[in-house]
């Protein structure tokens, strides 16, 4: 699991930081990619990358605002002519139906693979086997979700070799042994698989908030995360113009990671106020609240280890 920033300027397009798109890689858990808003030039940022629209999964809109969206229709065009077949599910606030299907119906744009659209409000929104996203309302000018994604607890590893040991050699038992199950052997001993697993494996939360001034949403998604991503448009001097347009400062992020008790803040929607000699300042105000901040700069890639 591994975040991809492809995007992490706001308002517009700038010559060192391009409009808020962040694709999470779960290629090793399900050969997948999903990507959280989508803003112009997103697919540019992709040829970059060694990402391949055809993996994508899942697209997650914050708001409506068009420095998340507007890079949305080309890369659901471009994705048919990519090789795209599967399935693909845009979840975002009302409107991002309308938005889509005007898109690509005034265009033109036939898309080769099935698109699901969902508007969604607070809650549980998907849920699998392996993961589920929970929504939550931010406190912005429009309707803006912030995300929270949570792997679900895995369980221990087999120890095989205490099984060998054991005298129970390798075959279809270990599969029943693995889920924690008790059977019996021709030999007539009950083994309890649970005897032979290790640990559980944890689950990892990442949390991915859209435009926000500091609200207690944004705290409840944000909670024992092992990474919050929380924009920082202003620096710590601008606080009043950060409330006026519905923003948050680098402290006021620090602060919610902080209380949040996450293990990672990074910082992301970065004002083209701030040149690249001033980002450094940007992160060390965050750092004095919540050490472990981490300044995104375009194309910057993350590991989420367990």
């Amino acid at each position: 699991m591994e975040l991809l920033f492809l995007g992490t300027g706001a308002g517009v397009p700038a010559k060192l930081r391009n409009v808020s798109a962040i694709a999470l890689k779960l290629l090793a858990e399900r050969k997948a990619i999903w990507l959280f808003d989508c803003g112009e030039a997103t697919q540019h940022q992709i040829l970059h990358t060694s990402l391949k629209p055809r993996r994508l999964e899942k697209i997650f809109i914050t708001h409506l605002h068009g420095d998340h969206l507007f890079g949305l229709p080309g890369l659901l065009g471009s994705r048919s002519f990519q090789g795209g077949k599967t399935p693909l599910t845009v979840y975002g606030p009302h409107g991002i139906r309308r938005f889509i299907e005007a898109a690509l119906q005034v265009s033109d744009t036939h898309l080769q693979y099935p698109l699901f659209i969902k508007e969604i409000s607070e809650g549980i929104i998907f849920e699998d086997e392996q993961f589920f996203v929970e929504a939550k309302l931010l406190d912005h000018g429009i309707t803006c979700l912030g995300y929270r994604i949570s792997e679900k607890d895995k369980p221990g590893t087999l120890d095989a070799t205490s099984l060998k040991e054991a005298g129970i050699p390798p075959g279809p038992i270990y599969q029943l042994l693995k889920k924690g199950e008790t059977v019996t052997l021709a030999d007539g001993r009950i083994i309890d698989g649970s005897d032979f697993l290790g640990p559980e494996q944890k689950g990892r939360i990442v949390a991915i908030l859209g435009d926000t001034r500091p609200c207690q949403n944004a705290i409840e998604l944000a909670m024992d995360a092992d990474i919050l991503v929380h924009e920082a448009t202003f620096a710590a001097d601008s606080e009043q113009m950060a409330s006026a347009y519905f923003h948050s400062t680098t402290i006021q992020a620090a602060q919610i990671a902080k209380t949040a008790n996450a293990k990672k803040l990074i910082l992301t929607h970065i004002s083209s106020r701030y040149g690249k000699e001033t980002w450094g300042q940007l992160e060390e105000e965050a750092k004095r609240v919540f050490p472990d901040t981490l300044m995104s700069y375009d194309l910057l890639e993350v590991d989420i280890p367990y």
